[in-house]
């Protein structure tokens, strides 16, 4: 049930009577999706939630329903009824400015709720973080980027709590630390993460603010890198894990490849060699002429003189006979070669 403007705008007076609180006014780049959270009392946390667009509740239009199904292409909603928060999910900012409402549907009453302003930028946001969600672990730290293209004080709040606004504070006992040494970029350092760290923050610069949500949960068994929420610090991260782990590659490699080119020249030499030994070639050397006998005999008388003296045999010995020999006359240790010369009988004179 919707509640006329001037009543609306009587009822902010009062203290208290706002049921629905959320950030005021976020910046997005155009056709970006963009999570706006809106925290409402226990005593509603069975009724209807829905978002509605327009400058004025009066004249506003029902986008989206926790009670309808879910069938938009550019809005969607949950309702988280522990936590008592409903959020809103605008896929893509179609208007460069566009006010909305997160409303609480009471029946038989005036409905409650919150306005806050979308800020569509064609370039960078006036503030932006570079991830909405992000996961931390029990006991250790995580650091948030807010990037900003404005001037302006500079906050860190937790949607139904206090904000730190100087270098460092605590929020439901927390450790804040707020670090501005890069230029256009102020980090968040949450130390000593508990299950009460988990929430809704939102960063804060001259009139924006850019929500971001905080899931605090166990390490898991193995878990080596602490999750951070910078994207870009991650990729970094990796590219610098990969060049150490070529790094130290290297010399490994190096001496592997050493190790085989000094193998394989070993076992070509030692391939020459045996192919030597196995040739034929050098097994005939071994069966080398090493003794020879050479016998003269006188030829017959009825024969014709030729000459006194002639060759008439020879014989040849290998290394291997020789050696059968030796062995055949242990005692002999020295061999002999005769020659016979006998001179012929001379011819009876007439």
């Amino acid at each position: 049930m919707a509640v006329p403007l001037r009543i609306l705008l009587i009822l902010t007076l009062i203290p208290g009577i706002h049921s629905i609180k959320t950030v005021r006014q976020v910046s997005v780049k155009a056709g970006a999706p963009v999570t706006i959270p809106c925290l409402y009392e226990a005593k509603y946390r069975d009724n209807v939630k829905y978002l509605c667009k327009g400058y004025t509740w009066a004249s506003c239009s029902y986008e989206i329903k926790t009670n309808t199904p879910q069938n938009s292409q550019i809005y969607s909603i949950s309702d988280d009824k522990t936590q008592t928060i409903f959020t809103v999910t605008i896929k893509e900012l179609a208007d460069k400015n566009t006010y909305y409402w997160c409303i609480v549907e009471i029946d038989g009453g005036g409905d409650v709720g919150e306005r806050f302003y979308l800020s569509g930028t064609t370039g960078p946001p006036s503030l932006y973080v570079d991830n909405q969600t992000v996961i931390g672990f029990i006991g250790e730290n995580i650091t948030i980027n807010c990037h900003y293209t404005i001037s302006g004080a500079m906050k860190w709040c937790k949607l139904n709590s206090n904000c730190v606004t100087g270098t460092s504070g605590s929020i439901d006992g927390t450790r804040i630390t707020l670090n501005t040494s890069m230029k256009n970029v102020f980090s968040v350092t949450l130390s000593g993460l508990s299950p009460e760290s988990s929430g809704w923050y939102y960063c804060v610069k001259g009139n924006f603010q850019m929500p971001v949500h905080l899931t605090v949960t166990e390490k898991p068994t193995g878990t080596v890198q602490t999750s951070t929420n910078n994207e870009s610090d991650t990729t970094a991260v990796d590219e610098q894990r990969s060049s150490v782990d070529i790094n130290s590659l290297i010399i490994p490699l190096s001496l592997l490849i050493l190790v085989v080119i000094v193998a394989l020249f070993v076992w070509f030499i030692l391939k020459c060699k045996q192919a030597k030994a196995d040739s034929p070639s050098s097994k005939s050397t071994e069966e080398a002429v090493t003794y020879s006998d050479v016998t003269f005999k006188t030829k017959k008388p009825a024969q014709t003189v030729e000459t006194d003296v002639d060759v008439t045999y020879s014989s040849v010995t290998t290394a291997k006979q020789q050696s059968l020999r030796r062995s055949e006359a242990k005692d002999m240790d020295v061999t002999y070669a005769a020659m016979i010369h006998h001179k012929r009988n001379a011819e009876p004179s007439v």
